[in-house]
């Protein structure tokens, strides 16, 4: 019995050395390929960017199958962001010119006109471009509304480093601000609008844009006071006390993960959540729960429930145990180009670990609660909520476990790099194969800032740490914003949905085509949270849809008043 123990515990070891090795030369080998990766994508110097203007990013130089030849503001703003905290901490003082034209190029892009809309009546939600900076016409998923907060977020990076330096100060008010400015008045004036999602999906309301819309309002307010805009200060905190309160409604206190996405028929487990934690991490912040700080106790105990959500999903994950790294996608309901593995979702998890790690280390110590007692007993079986000191043999075997644990996924994205170390968007569920758009830009980006995590860097913080939820949310950009969940119970027909639409722009005014979806999370109960203007009177219906053909709910319509301010809970039965 001892010695099949002490076998067990030497497999163990052997495992994390060689998972430990493994990250370790994928990290001296890719760290390289993947930054002239980037640079290779961004015009109009980049050798695979052909025909992009300067400073924009091409997500891809895949023109078919899929074509992934155009510019989105979401991609390039995570793309930048990464380039911008190398520059403004010292790592690559090279960087300015491209920054520089980055900058310029989404001025340009603001004032386009396109199918959402001008500068001024909505199209700063638009999510990509031709490469040549004119506008996209074709269908797609718009609006989606977390490219503007994304990109205020690294270009307020850059000008806050302007200033410190002492040079530049003309540039940030009459060049810089502007364009930030723009971005975060529709963020202040649109965020409790429907959107889609950062997969480009689902029309309801998402976590991942919740989150960054909070974060872009919290640093412009602060931003906005240092450089003398005081006028915009009050608005912009508002709505991110707002942003605030209603991102908590996403956790799923009973399953403990966030349920990405308010509509869309799924489990809610999604890469998404993991992506909004490492791209609104604050070092300056602990395991802060309200804004799901990586080594928060939600932030963890999501983590889990979604990478054991691929555990059976991908044959490459099978015999692999069951606390150990395995091959992750956005979610695993996916079925996009066959729904296979991201490197960028398998990237995210070891960054979201690596972020915590640090943490730890900083503040000496880590806390152990009933909400992510599981996630640490992957770790160690026996152990027991409460805080362990770093001088403590639990806190050694714990975050040694986390360290390992996070290697691990690197592991698996180093096995899966083919011998040039190209990044495509995804690879095999099957074999490991690449698949999809080759040299996908955010592919290379989160590589990056996974490295930099496991290396312990981290940037500069937003505020998180001076931020606490309100004891009542209002004010919304029309009045009062009170978030509103719909549950209704209803059985259906597998592919049937349920939808609902009503009087309100945010229920999409009544029309049965961009109706919202509703989650079957909890089937039979289906469940959407949208947030409605305080004071209102609110008529809705439910409605069908299956194989084209839509019924709605009988008559009469569904209706009630909203309150001045907290939140509503509906709960409905099919008619």
């Amino acid at each position: 019995m001892r010695f099949a123990f002490l076998t067990s515990l030497i497999a163990l070891a052997t495992g994390a050395l060689a998972q430990s090795s493994s990250a370790d030369a994928y990290v001296a080998s890719e760290s390289p390929i993947a930054k002239a990766g980037v640079l290779a994508n961004i015009g109009p110097s980049g050798s695979k960017s052909s025909g992009a203007k300067a400073g924009v990013v091409i997500a891809s130089p895949s023109t078919s199958n899929p074509n992934y030849l155009y510019t989105w503001t979401r991609d390039s703003s995570l793309v930048f962001k990464a380039l911008i905290d190398q520059f403004t901490t010292g790592e690559d003082g090279s960087l300015r010119t491209l920054i520089d034209q980055f900058t310029s190029a989404e001025a340009t892009l603001q004032q386009v006109s396109n199918p959402s809309g001008t500068v001024s009546t909505g199209g700063l939600g638009e999510p990509k471009f031709n490469i040549d900076e004119t506008a996209f016409t074709g269908a797609w998923g718009r609006p989606q509304r977390d490219g503007p907060a994304l990109r205020a977020t690294a270009i307020i990076t850059y000008a806050n480093w302007l200033l410190a330096n002492g040079n530049g100060t003309s540039y940030v008010t009459n060049t810089l601000w502007p364009i930030i400015k723009l971005d975060l008045d529709y963020v202040e004036n649109n965020w409790n609008q429907s959107t889609f999602d950062l997969w480009e999906e689902i029309n309801s309301s998402s976590f991942f844009t919740t989150a960054v819309q909070h974060r872009a309002l919290r640093e412009g307010a602060t931003f906005a006071s240092k450089i003398g805009q005081t006028s915009v200060v009050s608005g912009y905190t508002t709505q991110a006390d707002n942003l605030l309160c209603f991102l908590q409604s996403y956790w799923n206190p009973t399953a403990g993960y966030v349920t990405a996405n308010t509509g869309g028929g799924r489990s809610g487990k999604d890469s998404n959540t993991v992506l909004t934690s490492i791209h609104t991490f604050d070092p300056a912040a602990g395991c802060d729960a309200a804004t799901f700080q990586p080594c928060s106790d939600k932030a963890l105990s999501n983590l889990k429930f979604y990478v054991d959500s691929f555990r059976s999903v991908y044959s490459i994950n099978s015999g692999i145990a069951s606390n150990a790294a395995v091959a992750v996608g956005r979610y695993p309901e996916d079925s996009y180009q066959g729904g296979n593995p991201w490197y960028l979702s398998v990237s995210a998890v070891a960054e979201q670990l690596y972020d915590a790690l640090i943490v730890w280390n900083k503040t000496g110590s880590l806390q152990v609660t009933s909400t992510s007692l599981a996630f640490f007993k992957q770790f160690d079986s026996s152990v027991a909520t409460g805080t362990y000191a770093s001088s403590s043999a639990t806190y050694t075997t714990l975050t040694t476990g986390v360290k390992n644990f996070a290697d691990g996924f690197l592991a698996i994205n180093a096995k899966y790099t083919p011998s040039n170390g190209g990044l495509a968007e995804q690879f095999s569920r099957s074999n490991g194969a690449p698949l999809s758009a080759v040299d996908l830009t955010w592919s290379y980006a989160a590589a990056l800032t996974s490295f930099a995590a496991r290396n312990g860097k981290t940037y500069a913080g937003w505020g998180a740490d001076k931020v606490t939820v309100p004891t009542s949310c209002s004010s919304g950009p029309g009045g009062a914003g009170v978030p509103v969940t719909f549950n209704v119970q209803a059985t259906t027909t597998f592919g049937e949905n349920i939808y609902i639409t009503g009087n309100q722009a945010a229920l999409q005014n009544w029309s049965p085509d961009s109706a919202l979806l509703l989650s079957s999370a909890n089937y039979p109960i289906w469940s959407i949270t949208v947030t409605l203007p305080a004071n209102t009177a609110i008529e809705y219906k439910y409605i069908r849809k299956f194989n084209g053909a839509v019924t709605w709910e009988s008559d009469p319509n569904n209706s009630f008043t909203t309150p001045a301010s907290g939140s509503v809970t509906r709960s409905d039965t099919w008619r």
